[in-house]
């Protein structure tokens, strides 16, 4: 795993421990939510903590964002959640159907946004990494894989005769018994 592969600065590029990759596999970017994602949970979090009620909200938001990592490699994408335990979610790029992103005012501003994967044979979408510093950078990273992934036109064409000679040849067969 390259360090300089992986999205932020040391200090701020989240622990990979919980991540086990196969020995052919290469981190290609890692991330969690960006920072300013906490704003509007200290926006409200903070007057209302002097009731006492906004210091779950602080307290919820701050251990959801030091608990979450989203990597991409070459072989699929791993979302990381979970604040007492671990829910570690797969999907493979051969699976990947559709991919877009979006950004909410504040997180156009501070430079966040959500990507939302789509599997093929899934209803709506699979994964959402929420929060990912630049969205559309981690969109297009992961279109370029699914790209990558795809079989070229042509393969798909040289199977397809394949599989049409071998049925020649054992209606053949089966006309000569």
């Amino acid at each position: 795993m390259s360090a300089a592969s992986t999205a932020g600065s040391a200090s701020d590029s989240p622990s990979l421990e919980w991540l086990t990759l196969d020995d052919d596999e290469e981190l290609l970017w890692s991330s969690r939510p960006h920072r300013s994602s906490l704003v509007p949970a200290l926006v409200v979090g903070i007057p209302l903590s002097f009731v006492l009620i906004g210091i779950p909200i602080l307290v919820s938001a701050y251990l959801t964002y030091q608990n979450t990592h989203y990597v991409v490699t070459d072989a699929g994408l791993y979302k990381k959640t979970g604040i007492l335990s671990r829910d570690v979610q797969k999907i493979g790029f051969d699976k990947v159907q559709n991919t877009s992103y979006s950004q909410s005012a504040i997180g156009g501003y501070f430079g966040y946004g959500n990507v939302d994967i789509s599997t093929a044979g899934g209803s709506g979408v699979e994964m959402r990494f929420r929060s990912v510093p630049d969205p559309a950078d981690v969109q297009q990273r992961i279109n370029k894989r699914v790209k990558f992934k795809e079989p070229a036109r042509d393969d798909k064409n040289e199977v397809l005769d394949d599989v049409l000679e071998e049925l020649r040849a054992i209606r053949t067969a089966l006309e000569e018994q």
